[in-house]
């Protein structure tokens, strides 16, 4: 995510950026890899009361490649999109790719299995009319 610029600077405005699109659910653990800019950038953003002091902060290589390789399966479906031009437009597409990639994984369980539970249980998250 930090490619051209891995300082203090970018880690902290990446985090906080991050912290702002999910402030209603503020995180409970925050993994990254090893760079030492992550741990400054943290502590700044918990001494400015952005982010909790309990927040645990894990540099595990193995966490950090499996969401790595997460985001990349999702790079995968979004490019053949050709980009999005409305936040609107890429919000609910996001959303629909994790919605069939969670039934796929196994992470919601359907009443009945086939096609039709999946387009029931989509149609129940996105309040669409049944």
């Amino acid at each position: 995510m930090l490619a051209d610029r891995r300082n203090t600077r970018a880690a902290y405005r990446f985090l906080r950026k991050a912290l702002k699109t999910m402030s209603a659910y503020p995180p409970s653990s925050i993994t990254t890899d090893k760079l030492a800019s992550y741990p400054k950038a943290i502590r700044r953003l918990q001494n400015e009361g952005r982010l909790p002091k309990d927040v645990e902060h894990r540099t595990s290589k193995y966490l950090n490649n499996i969401i790595e390789a997460d985001h990349g399966a999702l790079k995968r479906l979004i490019r053949p999109t050709r980009g999005f031009q409305r936040m609107k437009t890429a919000y609910a597409t996001l959303k629909g790719f994790e919605v069939m990639r969670m039934i796929r994984r196994g992470h919601c369980a359907l009443m009945q299995p086939g096609p039709t539970a999946e387009i029931r249980l989509v149609n129940q998250l996105f309040d669409l009319a049944a």
